[in-house]
């Protein structure tokens, strides 16, 4: 049986294995099963087709020279199509590569073991199959680096934005004050204003934080101390309310429900969440937040009514830079710079908890947090 055949009559245990292996990198931890296979089964449709196509020896050197690799503006591959799904899902571009050697290493262990001993023909298909690996990676590698810089640019374009207009209005702020008589009546309002875009913009700065220490490696701190989270949860839904009169906010809270967690992360945690179901929701539906204990967890949930988030996009919303559009209009997907929930992620697995996501019409888009007490 010559290697193409093999694969194709093995498809179903190359991508089992392939899932296997994904599953196991970190960028995968929010991915159901379809996102991890992602374009597996077409990459070794491609692979196939390449090893059953004649090649001469100048298309063979052109192949290894790269030159013979899809171009930008032809329709994508499946490996342009799968270098930028896992960009989109947070995965590094080791974690990418690793795939393609376990692929190699997968399809190569099975049929070695069928063929037992090569012939001068099996040679050639295993140099072949070794070639046609090479182009595919060398795909999803150009297309990964092409979404990383492009998520990097978007990000630059929005943080320039969101930090300019809240420093336009201290500025605008501060000219008033410098010009107005003592006693003005609007000074209040004004000086509140101000107050609300520098906090905004210290969260800006602070998330930034957070996300360079967590892609760098030293992860989020926490410091762990006993507290009430039902005064916690208050407080943090209280700001929200405060900063978005024109919303409804509905709690369900246990009271005096102790527990041993970071109290500043944690209402980090549900600042991020309701924000989130604020912009993305329905302004004339509640947002509903739940507090509960068991005996060895604590539960929050934060349930918003809006745009139904596709089960396809729900594996990569913690992701850095993924934002999720549907039915949101243009102008507010602008104003976002897209970490708030890959923050919470890492927060709540500071805390050895889980987060959770599920969305439909009837029952809204609702975030899930456990964490042990």
């Amino acid at each position: 049986m010559r290697l193409a055949d093999f694969i194709a009559a093995n498809r179903e245990l190359l991508l089992s294995e392939w899932e296997d292996f994904a599953s196991s990198r970190d960028g995968a931890e929010h991915m159901d099963r379809a996102a991890l296979r992602d374009h597996a089964g077409s990459l070794l449709r491609d692979i196939c087709a390449d090893l059953r196509t004649p090649q001469s020896p100048a298309e063979a050197e052109e192949k290894s020279h790269g030159n013979s690799d899809s171009p930008d503006t032809a329709p994508d591959s499946a490996a342009q199509a799968h270098g930028e799904e896992r960009a989109h899902s947070g995965f590094s571009i080791s974690e990418m590569v690793s795939e393609f050697r376990a692929l190699r290493a997968s399809v190569l262990r099975h049929w070695t073991a069928h063929k037992g001993t090569l012939s001068g023909t099996d040679l050639v298909d295993l140099m072949r199959f070794n070639e046609s690996i090479d182009q595919t990676l060398s795909e999803s590698i150009t297309r990964f680096t092409v979404s990383i810089d492009e998520s990097k640019d978007l990000f630059l374009a929005i943080l320039s934005h969101d930090l300019r207009a809240p420093l336009q209005t201290v500025l605008m702020v501060n000219e008033h004050l410098a010009s107005a008589p003592s006693g003005d009546s609007t000074q209040a309002v004004l000086v509140s204003r101000a107050t609300r875009s520098v906090t905004r913009m210290i969260e800006l700065v602070d998330d930034l934080l957070d996300f360079t220490r967590s892609r760098m490696g030293a992860g989020l701190s926490v410091i762990l101390a006993l507290t009430d989270l039902s005064t916690v949860v208050r407080h943090a839904v209280e700001e929200v309310e405060a900063a978005h009169p024109m919303w409804a906010f509905e709690t369900h809270i246990e009271p005096e429900l102790q527990a041993s967690v970071d109290a500043a992360r944690i209402r980090q945690v549900l600042a991020n969440l309701l924000n989130n179901a604020v912009h993305h929701g329905d302004s004339s539906l509640p947002v509903t937040v739940h507090l509960r204990g068991t005996d060895c967890d604590v539960v929050i949930e934060v349930n918003n009514f809006g745009p139904v988030i596709p089960a396809t996009d729900i594996g990569g919303l913690f992701s850095p830079f993924k934002r999720v559009l549907t039915d949101a209009p243009p102008a507010s997907a602008d104003h976002h710079l897209g970490l708030g929930l890959y923050i919470t992620d890492r927060i709540v697995a500071a805390h050895h908890g889980h987060i959770e996501v599920t969305s439909s019409k009837d029952d809204g888009t609702k975030f899930r947090v456990t964490v042990p007490r």
